[in-house]
């Protein structure tokens, strides 16, 4: 376990990397980034923690976190948004200038950037943030346990 300092720092950062990280997620299609991107960095929070508070502090928190689980989620549902517009053809956006969610009508030129034109995009980008923050979440968790059972626990 690290210092005092290092853990307040710790409670602090932990919430602005999650909301930076979901906001790469959220606007992908609009900016540099997007799911596998801003999965990363809700990955590196969750080393952030890791190293702040060390692996017997959150040994608990390792076996309650369904992360496999979010991870399929993440699968499963950037299959079933891709099969979607099956109709059309595989990974077809159903959702672009439909008038629903996400389905605003694009202006011709430069996008002001609106949230709500991309069509299905945004649901791909969300299912694969899912999947990439889940899934290196797990890995960073797992390397953790590794250490620690290579220190004879």
């Amino acid at each position: 376990m690290m210092s005092k300092i290092v853990r307040t720092i710790t409670n602090i950062l932990y919430s602005s990397i999650l909301i930076f990280g979901f906001y790469v997620i959220m606007h992908g299609h609009l900016t540099p980034g997007g799911g596998f991107q801003g999965g990363a960095v809700v990955a590196s929070g969750i080393a952030l923690v890791l190293i702040a508070y060390g692996y017997d502090t959150i040994k608990n928190w390792i076996k309650k976190s369904n992360l496999s689980i979010l991870e399929s989620i993440g699968a499963v549902s950037f299959i079933g948004v891709a099969f979607l517009g099956i109709g059309t053809t595989f990974f077809y956006n159903f959702l672009a200038n439909s008038g629903s969610l996400f389905g605003n009508p694009t202006v011709i030129g430069i996008n002001p950037g609106d949230l709500n034109t991309a069509g299905a995009l945004p649901l791909m980008s969300w299912a694969v943030g899912l999947k990439v923050l889940a899934g290196l979440g797990s890995i960073v968790l797992l390397m953790a346990y590794g250490i620690k059972k290579g220190d004879g626990e």
